[in-house]
């Protein structure tokens, strides 16, 4: 057994950075030796609210520094933080706040409601813990959980249970990711030998902390005593805005968020020139809002693409690639369509549909494994079962890689249409498409046909201020694409496409409407 574990990088940031500022939330900020001590007390204030070892408290509501302190704290202490999508349904929240046994909850002011309503669904939830300042004659005040003196941290074991994650929730039966301690520090330990923080970086977090994706880099800022920057949600002059004023080197953004805020900075200008490494990651991106980003920011691009299964992180797209790929330079430039290779730590395969490894170029299923892949789903055995195999993550997603090892993605296998008899994979005519200047977003998706079993379909959000029509852009297709693959209908829409908070397209949700009266979802 060891002490805290998961505390081990604010021990680390705190030991050798004690008057340093560790995070900066709106007009408030803590030093390393504060945080260290609001952390330490948490500890005292769960076993008065009387969640016990190994017990789940869950968290409803936007980046803070109670939100992080949680994150942080309640592993540290020996118990499970189970952190819930504020965007979801109350009825989508509770069956993951039943599920896991959640019996405390800690809720900001903006979600105080839909935590109340939780409360009279789930039967095991009884206390609500307000996040914000002020006081409700219902709840707990945060505040006092963390205002006494700092409590020993707990005797853990390494692979002991520290965060329940859930994943999808918008349609079908969420799962519970189960990562432990050593999982979330293994990825940890991954994205610093990636991105090579130092102490002297500033780090801004705009995306949600109830993802992993959220809180992928706040330990490895942690370990080496960097500031960090909380954002509660994204708004791109507001990102812009801090990083001015805090003088922000590092950032990770999804491709939604990178394009609004490449936009803001073109209309509006902004002080960006203190970013040193610009990240990007969670869904794909468009060969054009690549070439942006580089020839705009002028820092360091890179990719990250992973899942919360493996906490997230699995393969790294370089800054050299980007840059010299932008530039042309192969082959880099071929590259670009890649998701990188894989971190140092974590291994990759393809493999083909009887799990022998596939040849370089030959599409197959992505296989990994690390320290960093998670202890299985929460009480569900037989999907865990399926998932991991030999020590393996199945993920799910088809792919290939190259001679050289870098990875591409082509489709989730769920997503893959069969039309006529022929396999076509969605992400390679999304690429298609927004290789058009007028297109913002695209997802394509089959839909019922009679004649060919399933037809592709396309839904195009179009940019502000561009005209387009269906016929531009089957000739962009065609250009690209074997003519089976090109769609045969399209959807233009002004607005962007439904989101997850992890800022990932819910194709399930645009898919919905033409499956709706059949009893499966493919033909």
């Amino acid at each position: 057994m060891a002490t805290g574990v998961l505390s081990w990088p604010l021990e680390r940031g705190t030991r050798l950075h004690r008057e340093k500022v560790a995070a900066i939330d709106g007009d408030r900020s803590v030093t390393y030796a504060e945080l260290h001590r609001r952390v330490g007390a948490l500890g005292a204030g769960l076993g008065r609210l009387g969640v016990g070892r190994g017990e789940r408290i869950g968290y409803l509501g936007v980046n803070s520094l109670p939100h992080l302190e949680c994150v942080l704290g309640v592993p540290s202490h020996g118990r499970v933080l189970t952190d819930l999508n504020f965007r979801l349904s109350a009825a989508e929240l509770a069956f993951m706040v039943e599920d896991a046994e959640v019996g405390a909850l800690v809720v900001d002011r903006a979600n105080l409601e839909v935590g109340r309503e939780l409360r009279g669904l789930c039967s095991g939830l009884g206390t609500l813990v307000l996040a914000d300042e002020g006081e409700e004659a219902d709840c707990v005040p945060y505040a006092e959980l963390v205002a006494g003196e700092p409590v020993p941290w707990a005797a853990v074991d390494p692979d002991e249970l520290a965060a329940i994650s859930y994943t999808g929730g918008t349609t079908g039966r969420p799962k519970g990711v189960m990562l432990s301690h050593a999982n979330l520090l293994a990825n940890a330990g991954h994205n610093l030998l990636a991105t090579g923080h130092v102490p002297s970086d500033v780090m801004i977090h705009p995306c949600p902390m109830f993802h992993s994706a959220g809180v992928a880099n706040l330990f490895a800022c942690l370990w080496v005593g960097a500031s960090n920057v909380i954002v509660p949600r994204f708004d791109a002059a507001d990102v812009v805005a801090r990083i001015e004023r805090h003088g922000v080197t590092l950032a990770i953004l999804v491709p939604t968020m990178l394009a609004r805020f490449l936009d803001h900075l073109e209309q509006e200008g902004g002080g960006v020139s203190t970013l040193r490494n610009l990240q990007y990651a969670a869904s794909p991106i468009s060969p054009d809002l690549q070439r942006r980003a580089v020839e705009r920011l002028g820092c360091e691009i890179a990719q990250f693409y992973g899942m919360t299964e493996a906490a997230p992180t699995v393969t790294h797209l370089s800054p050299e690639d980007h840059a010299r790929g932008v530039a042309g330079v192969e082959p880099h430039r071929t590259r670009l369509a890649s998701v990188g290779v894989p971190v140092p730590g974590v291994q990759t395969e393809v493999r083909d549909a009887d799990g022998r490894e596939a040849g370089a170029g030959e599409v197959g299923e992505i296989w990994l494994r690390g320290p960093n892949v998670m202890l299985g789903y929460w009480n569900r055995p037989e999907e865990t079962h399926d998932a991991l195999v030999d020590g393996w993550y199945r993920s799910g997603d088809l792919g290939y890689a190259d001679a050289d090892g870098y990875l591409y993605l082509v489709d989730r296998i769920k997503d893959m249409i069969v039309t006529g008899g022929e396999n076509v994979y969605s992400v390679e005519v999304e690429r298609a498409l927004q290789a058009h200047g007028a297109v913002r977003e695209a997802a394509v998706f089959g839909i019922p046909d009679p004649r060919w079993g399933e037809a592709v379909h396309a839904v195009v959000v179009v940019a502000d201020g561009e005209a387009l029509d269906e016929a531009e852009l089957v000739a962009v297709c065609r250009a690209e694409l074997a003519g089976f693959k090109v769609p045969r209908s399209f959807e233009l829409r002004g607005e962007a496409l439904p989101a997850s908070g992890a800022g990932k397209v819910l194709k399930a949700k645009l898919r919905e409407p033409y499956w709706a009266d059949r009893e499966r979802s493919i033909s």
